[in-house]
């Protein structure tokens, strides 16, 4: 996210350093934080840090931290629906369950158990608003293009018949070292954007064509306000691969994680990872972990500029209940 107050190369190499710090914070959310040692990460003067925190992200630095451990605590309560409260508070920093409740329920109006009770109803909602925002494009496109008539055939609603929409295997992946460009703000068509206008041309420029690309959304936008949320489009790159501007080095984790194998649209995609958490999921046997979710592009991933198509396996990781 550029400052419109600085030069394009310092406001890159600002972006670099506040990536690190709040990559470090992701890490270390069990773990007192502070602002000499955030500040050391991102090498700035403790006092030019503050500063430059806020100014970037919009928000104080302590704010940021209460931000980023509610919001990681919802969503590790709805993903692991077997681990106590306390234990969930404890990992996101919080010193107590009853500190958690309170700050819990200033954030998000319920109780931490309230919110994870209401998780398989909350996601069956997200579900539905998506599958309306589908069926709208698909209506506008049909009526655009004098195919009204045809609005009632099977092939309208797309994914929104029960019927199975991606093959689903459980697979043991290797971790990956990745070079990524980070966008910050609100998913959808901005994302396809930054991939066709910032990081596809960095990437053909290092020579790196012949890479697998990763996306990985790191905040849920139903938490998250959308201006805040972050997402990382990757490339896969060598162990000695030295990460400069405008891009960050980092490893993805290696385990067990759910494949899907899709095929659709930017939109569908919000549909299938709704699915696959609301219906696949719960029956699999399996749960969510913290590990990021993430789509693969492998090389030669199908993607056709006139509709919008592409195909990548959504990689979601999972361990046993």
């Amino acid at each position: 996210m550029d400052s419109p107050t600085l030069p394009h190369s310092h406001a890159v190499e600002y972006a670099q350093r506040m990536n690190r710090v709040l990559d470090h914070i992701d890490r270390h959310l069990d773990t007192p934080l502070d602002l000499a040692g955030l500040a050391d990460v991102a090498h700035f003067s403790a006092f030019h840090f503050h500063r430059v925190f806020a100014a970037w992200m919009g928000e104080t630095l302590g704010d940021y931290l209460r931000r980023r451990r509610l919001e990681v605590g919802a969503l590790q309560l709805a993903r692991l629906p077997q681990a106590p409260v306390l234990q969930i508070a404890l990992a996101v920093g919080f010193g107590s369950g009853e500190a958690f409740a309170r700050a819990f329920k200033l954030r998000f109006g319920c109780t931490p158990s309230a919110w994870r009770a209401a998780t398989p109803q909350r996601w069956a909602d997200e579900l539905a608003h998506v599958r309306r925002q589908q069926d709208r494009n698909l209506d506008q496109a049909q009526s655009n293009s004098d195919q009204a008539a045809r609005a009632g055939s099977s092939n309208h609603r797309g994914l929104n018949h029960s019927e199975p929409f991606m093959e689903v295997t459980i697979a043991t992946l290797p971790p990956v070292r990745v070079a990524y460009m980070r966008h910050i703000g609100p998913y959808g068509a901005n994302i396809s954007r930054f991939w066709a206008e910032q990081f596809m041309p960095w990437r053909s420029a290092q020579g790196l064509d012949g890479a697998a690309c990763y996306g990985i959304g790191r905040d849920d936008p139903h938490i998250t306000p959308p201006e805040q949320c972050r997402y990382d489009a990757c490339v896969q790159v060598p162990d000695d691969f030295v990460a400069r501007s405008p891009v960050s080095a980092a490893q993805l984790p290696g385990g067990r994680y759910a494949l899907g194998a899709f095929r659709g649209t930017g939109v569908q995609i919000g549909l299938a990872w709704s699915e696959m958490l609301r219906d696949w999921l719960p029956a699999s046997g399996m749960q969510g972990d913290a590990r990021p979710y993430f789509e693969h592009y492998p090389v030669g991933s199908y993607y056709d500029p006139a509709t919008g198509v592409f195909s990548c396996q959504i990689c979601l990781p999972v361990r046993p209940l």
